[in-house]
């Protein structure tokens, strides 16, 4: 994990004059059309909402915060903000924003705008799935709970200068300035949008939105102002939707499609990989990544939590596993091996059928009951659905499995509607290289919210403060910080809101005339691939 703050007090080194040459690949040419194919329509591209795999590289490439990643990377490095200072306490970063930027409707980007954008994620009304992420800027709660509508810590000191004090250290709040929900918008385009930005998003990113015909097809357009000089390398993306994966397959071992954004189907894994062609174009790259049974623990019977913990022991995790032919590991906790702050010798709980049953029984529960698994209707997860439904009805649990499109699950997700839910298409991935990420938005009381991403509807106060004491280290690094972390997990699995099932490495195609370096097409950050720096070389 990369440490930000190498002392208490840090002025950014990290600087980029206005409009810098970038150092662009002596590779790429510029100009031309990729294609790339999902199998679902976008949900949304307004930043405050969008939160799922298919649209958060699309909206990366239409906007832009005042911080950013080093391409293929998770090194911060700034962004609309030119420079950045932060106080002696921690509480209170300065950010000095890059001028002559422009949205892509030719207006100036300002730090009004900042204000105005921040005010509007955080604002219930917006019912943002990433809300919680800034709860450390002072003044949040009373704009979570309607009583102001304006973040208090969040001042305009002049147009090119806006300052954010926190209410506490928060460790890890620059990278919680590169997400998506921290992108800049316009507010006369949110206005005028009149509750449908996210159909008519304007932005400052590399790419405008050109056309957008729903359930066909997007097009992406270059923003020839964008003030990266020399990127992006392309003139347009277009991204079809209603393509099954097998089919976007076929096309781009056909030269139709140049990355197939549902990635290789699970069924035809092996057959792409023993041949050395097609393997020759698959990128693989690791991936802070867990795959997850939600259980919403305010729907009885899973309000129990002994019956959580005998859904744990119910499922065969090596089975699942083997199912996506061994392109993961087995979890045991929502952190992945690979995070600051995982558990080693923590086993998690182990498959068990018959102690499973005990559970039930203890719970009242030893001839089972009837539940809901919903699950994204994409291959292999309506198959790994069935394996969990096979495993449940051994312990007696009737589990009917509601497939369905992904944007319908996470809209069921939100509402609390769902019982159970298979996290495949959707399994987290982090947001940015830290274990408060796998915490706030999906485990946590803010992430609990409706329309948010904390399925189980879990919320512990107690657990939530230690949480928020672990982000107030200044240190992000802290090995105490890292125990915290550790503890929170461990106190998260012992109320059993979810089934950690596996962690997943990722595996991507791309066509034979993209170019770039691989780790664009298994961004850790612009997830899947980062459009801005990628090209064709015919």
């Amino acid at each position: 994990m990369k440490k930000l703050l190498a002392s208490t007090a840090l002025i950014a080194a990290f600087s980029l004059p206005a409009f810098a040459q970038e150092t662009l690949d002596p590779n790429a040419t510029p100009g031309g059309n990729i294609t790339v194919t999902y199998k679902d329509d976008v949900a949304t591209l307004d930043p405050a909402i969008g939160y799922d795999w298919q649209n958060w590289s699309m909206i990366k490439s239409l906007f832009d915060g005042l911080m950013d990643y080093e391409p293929g990377t998770t090194t911060l490095r700034p962004g609309l903000a030119e420079s950045y200072e932060i106080s002696d306490d921690g509480l209170t970063f300065t950010f000095h924003l890059r001028p002559g930027v422009k949205f892509h409707n030719g207006r100036d980007m300002v730090a009004e705008d900042v204000k105005y954008s921040l005010n509007r994620v955080t604002n219930p009304e917006t019912q943002s799935p990433g809300a919680g992420f800034f709860g450390a800027i002072a003044g949040y709660d009373a704009v979570a709970d309607g009583s102001a509508d304006s973040l208090e810590g969040v001042t305009v000191v002049d147009p090119a200068t806006v300052e954010i004090k926190l209410s506490r250290p928060d460790a890890t709040f620059l990278h919680v300035m590169a997400l998506n929900f921290a992108s800049v918008v316009p507010r006369e385009a949110v206005d005028a949008a009149n509750g449908d930005f996210g159909k008519m998003p304007i932005g400052t990113g590399a790419f405008k939105l050109g056309d957008w015909t729903i359930g066909q097809k997007l097009i992406f357009e270059k923003n020839a102002d964008y003030w990266r000089a020399g990127l992006p390398y392309l003139d347009t993306v277009t991204f079809e939707v209603g393509q099954e994966p097998i089919v976007a397959l076929l096309r781009l071992q056909n030269g139709e499609v140049d990355v197939p954004g549902d990635g290789i189907p699970p069924a035809k894994f092996q057959e792409v990989m023993g041949d050395p062609a097609q393997a020759a174009r698959v990128v693989e790259g690791g991936q802070l990544q867990t795959g997850y049974i939600t259980l919403n623990v305010t729907t009885p019977p899973m309000d129990d939590v002994n019956v959580r913990k005998a859904i744990n022991m119910a499922i065969n995790k090596d089975r699942i596993t083997q199912l996506i032919n061994g392109r993961a590991v087995p979890a045991n906790q929502p952190l992945p091996p690979s995070m600051p702050g995982y558990t080693e010798d923590y086993a998690g709980y182990a498959y068990d059928v018959e102690a499973a049953k005990a559970l039930l029984a203890e719970a009242g529960l030893a001839d089972g009951f009837e539940t809901e698994l919903y699950v994204m209707n994409t291959d292999p997860n309506p198959r790994i659905a069935q394996a969990i439904q096979q495993d449940l009805a051994a312990i007696g649990v009737n589990a009917s499995i509601q497939s369905l499109a992904q944007a319908n699950v996470i809209e069921a997700g939100g509402a609390g509607t769902a019982p159970m839910i298979w996290s495949g298409g959707m399994a987290w991935i982090a947001d940015f290289p830290d274990p408060s990420n796998f915490f706030g938005p999906i485990l946590g009381c803010a992430g609990a919210e409706e329309g948010g991403w904390n399925w189980s509807k879990f919320c512990n106060a107690e657990i939530d403060a230690e949480a928020t004491a672990a982000d107030s280290m200044i240190d992000p690094a802290d090995p105490a910080r890292m125990q915290m972390w550790s503890d929170v997990y461990m106190k998260v699995m012992e109320e059993a809101p979810w089934v950690p099932v596996f962690n997943e490495q990722r595996y991507t195609m791309k066509s034979a005339r993209m170019g770039g370096a691989d780790a664009l097409y298994v961004d850790p950050v612009s997830i899947p691939v980062n459009y801005d720096y990628v090209y064709v070389t015919e």
